[in-house]
C-alpha cells in the first residue's frame, strides 16, 4: 500500500504522527503542506475517500482560518466553495493527512491510525 503523507514539518503534532509512523515501520511519501499544497482535485478525491464532512478538513486554529474569519463565511459557503478556499493555502487545511488507496485520514489520532494501518 502506497501512503502519502501530508504536513507541515514545523507543526508538532505532524512531528509526533511522522514519528508514529517511522516507529511502525510505515511506508510513505513525505510532503509538505505549505510549500507543495493540495489541488482542488486532490481535496475533492480526499474529502470522498475520507467520508467527513468538509468541515473537518478545516485548520480552526491556524492563524489564516482566523484572519479570513472562515468561521463566519462557512455557513454561507458550498462544500464547493469551501473546498476551493482550502485549495488556496495549504496552510488552512488541518493536518497531517494520511492518503492511502481508498482511504484519507485527517488528523493524527493514533487509535484511528492503528486501526486503519
Amino acid at each position: 500500500m502506497s501512503l502519502l503523507f501530508v504536513c507541515y514539518p514545523r507543526c508538532t503534532t505532524c512531528q509526533k504522527a511522522r514519528r508514529w509512523l517511522d516507529e511502525h515501520g510505515v511506508a510513505y511519501e513525505f510532503r509538505d503542506i505549505k510549500t507543495d499544497r493540495p489541488t482542488l482535485a486532490e481535496l475533492r478525491r480526499w474529502h470522498k475517500a475520507s467520508g467527513l464532512p468538509v468541515k473537518r478538513f478545516w485548520n480552526t486554529s491556524g492563524q489564516q482560518y482566523r484572519a479570513l474569519a472562515v468561521k463566519d463565511r462557512l455557513p454561507d459557503m458550498t462544500e464547493e466553495e469551501q473546498l476551493a478556499l482550502l485549495a488556496t493555502d495549504g496552510m488552512l487545511v488541518k493536518r497531517p493527512l494520511l492518503v492511502g488507496g481508498d482511504f484519507v485520514l485527517v488528523g493524527f489520532k493514533e487509535e484511528e491510525w492503528k486501526t486503519r494501518l
